[in-house]
């Protein structure tokens, strides 16, 4: 299966061909930095492969020393982008940067002992189609 994807400022466009194995919402602390958020969400393969369609040379990544964390970003808008993980030969896909949808589920949620104090019950969180007074 093929699937498109792109950053927010539309400067980087890239394709995935092949399956996803696992998809995960990583609650550790270096995610909650990566993403300003509570997790991240990432897809995961060992077959898929990544062609870039324009804006390879904008991708820049992070590795954070002594660790297996990384993390690919556009260096215009910052969106996250999917990256090779050598090490262990797989395909990193962050899932909000496809452009089509993620027709599958996450399996799991990581790293909850590192869970943000605030990411509890989110879903008795009021909630609204746009911003306040719109």
């Amino acid at each position: 299966m093929k699937r498109q994807g792109s950053c927010l400022c539309a400067a980087v466009s890239f394709e995935i061909d092949g399956d996803f194995e696992q998809f995960f919402l990583c609650h550790c602390q270096h995610c909650q930095k990566d993403t300003g958020s509570a997790h991240a969400a990432n897809l995961f393969s060992h077959t898929a492969t990544l062609k870039w369609h324009k804006g390879q040379g904008l991708v820049k990544t992070f590795r954070l020393p002594g660790t297996h964390h990384q993390r690919a970003f556009c260096s215009q808008c910052g969106s996250a982008m999917p990256y090779l993980l050598s090490e262990f030969s797989m395909l990193v896909v962050p899932a909000g940067s496809l452009d089509d949808k993620v027709q599958m589920k996450p399996n799991a949620h990581l790293f909850m002992a590192s869970r943000a104090d605030w990411d509890n019950e989110l879903e008795k969180v009021h909630k609204l189609d746009t911003l306040p007074g719109q």
